[in-house]
């Protein structure tokens, strides 16, 4: 387990969070030195990334008057607050700071790539890497399903009331999303989370009726 502070929020990196990023880096693939590199710049930029996003979420919620932490973990990370209930804009504008900063940092390592004109290897594969995670994390984030920040975001504008609504979007969207991507690339990864989405909405649903 490793444990810092960053900007004054206590940051928790939980073991899997580690593993998680090898695995999809590519580790058990990784035959040469130059590929275990490659891993190990991947796992960073992934790293730096998802970090940006919660550290969105939590200085954020932090200038509502809230207390907050990052717990980073298996597949994402969780910026977690308390000291404060926050309103429906306040939520909308807490969730939507991840994302939004995420984007910020793929645009910056986008325009200082295009004012480079030279790079070694290694140093071109992290910046790339960094901003395509950056790009992609906060793109599928913005998706209107739940547990997603779009899908949190969503819950903010509709409110409780409204919140069938919102839970039948997550249904659909994750169907349809998760039954694209398989058809596209057949690729079980992507589907399997957007299942558990759609299967989480649907049995809140049940709940309500």
């Amino acid at each position: 387990m490793v444990r810092f502070s960053i900007f004054g929020i206590p940051v928790e990196v939980q073991p899997f969070f580690w593993v998680t990023l090898v695995l999809i880096g590519g580790a058990l693939g990784a035959d040469s030195a130059s590929a275990i590199l490659q891993t190990l710049l991947f796992v960073l930029a992934g790293f730096i990334s998802i970090l940006v996003h919660e550290l969105g979420h939590a200085l954020t919620v932090r200038k509502f008057g809230a207390q907050s932490s990052i717990v980073l973990q298996a597949f994402g990370g969780l910026a977690q607050h308390s000291g404060v209930h926050l309103s429906r804009p306040q939520a909308f504008v807490v969730t939507a700071a991840g994302p939004l900063l995420q984007i910020a940092l793929g645009l910056a390592v986008w325009y200082t790539l295009s004012h480079l004109t030279e790079l070694k290897p290694h140093a071109s594969y992290f910046f790339v890497t960094l901003m395509t995670i950056s790009f992609i994390w906060a793109l599928l984030n913005l998706l209107p399903i739940l547990p997603l920040d779009g899908g949190q975001m969503l819950h903010a504008i509709l409110g409780p009331k409204r919140e069938k609504i919102t839970l039948w979007t997550t249904i659909i969207c994750a169907t349809l999303i998760g039954a694209g991507y398989f058809m596209r690339t057949g690729s079980f990864f992507l589907p399997i989370f957007m299942g558990l989405f759609a299967w989480q909405a649907f049995q809140a649903l049940k709940q309500k009726r």
